[in-house]
């Protein structure tokens, strides 16, 4: 994979960075205005958006915001899920759901499904959650198309505000043999989520052979970590200072 830029044109240095947690945000329910949240937040917490900045917002209220939840109830388990259930000790209704969110089931394991989402990454449980959703009998399903949920909410800041955002949805996942979980994106707009610096000149004047910058996973993890996993209570980060080339590709790149 490469990214489109020429080689080495690139130099995504930003020499600080201002992580604004966008706090005092309600519980978001379905049909909720994800953007007008925002705004107010920011408005609240970093003086209003900047041409510039960027918005982290947690994939999980968006996925709320459209409704992206189901209900097990109305959920019948295909063999597959059956055969499934019992060595990844989980409810077949869950992983029938799983299944229905993944191209290909990759590994299994008490606890969790490894499988190929079908956006493209490898993921457990395809992102299927259950965790801070009030009711135990529904499960939330990551954006149908998180790009498309980034777009929007940078269109909208250009329409109502005048201003030129760009925006990340970000979720967690694990990592092939490592320990502990990191914030990764699922979904940006307005600037280039891989950036090329093969070609470029190192300290010593050597060039760089292989060297691409993941600039949007590097960002959702830094928002993540502001963020927090648990009842932290805060789903969207306001970064600014970041030096961003614009591009419309969405995460294809990645």
């Amino acid at each position: 994979m490469r990214a489109s830029a020429s080689p080495g044109s690139n130099r995504p240095v930003s020499n600080a960075l201002a992580l604004i947690p966008l706090t005092g945000l309600p519980l978001v329910e379905p049909g909720d205005d994800i953007a007008a949240l925002m705004f107010a937040a920011a408005g609240r917490c970093a003086g209003g958006l900047q041409d510039g900045d960027l918005l982290v917002v947690a994939q999980k209220i968006v996925s709320k915001a459209e409704n992206r939840y189901v209900d097990l109830g109305t959920v019948v388990p295909s063999a597959r899920a059956l055969e499934l259930a019992g060595p990844a000790d989980k409810d077949p209704r869950l992983v029938e759901v799983i299944l229905s969110e993944s191209r290909e089931v990759m590994r299994q394991r008490p606890g969790a499904l490894i499988v190929e989402h079908r956006l493209g990454y490898v993921h457990a449980n395809a992102g299927v959650d259950r965790s801070n959703v009030a009711d135990p009998d529904k499960v939330l399903l990551l954006p149908r198309d998180p790009d498309a949920s980034a777009r929007r909410l940078r269109e909208r800041a250009r329409s109502e505000l005048g201003r030129d955002v760009c925006v990340i949805i970000n979720d967690s996942a694990g990592r092939a043999w490592r320990n502990g979980i990191i914030g990764f994106a699922i979904g940006c707009a307005g600037f280039r989520p891989v950036v090329n610096r093969i070609g470029a000149p190192d300290l010593f004047g050597r060039k760089l052979e292989i060297t691409e910058i993941a600039v949007a996973d590097e960002l959702a993890a830094a928002a993540s970590f502001v963020m927090g996993q648990a009842d932290e209570g805060i789903p969207a980060v306001l970064v600014r200072g970041a030096r961003l080339e614009p591009s419309d590709e969405g995460m294809g790149a990645l």
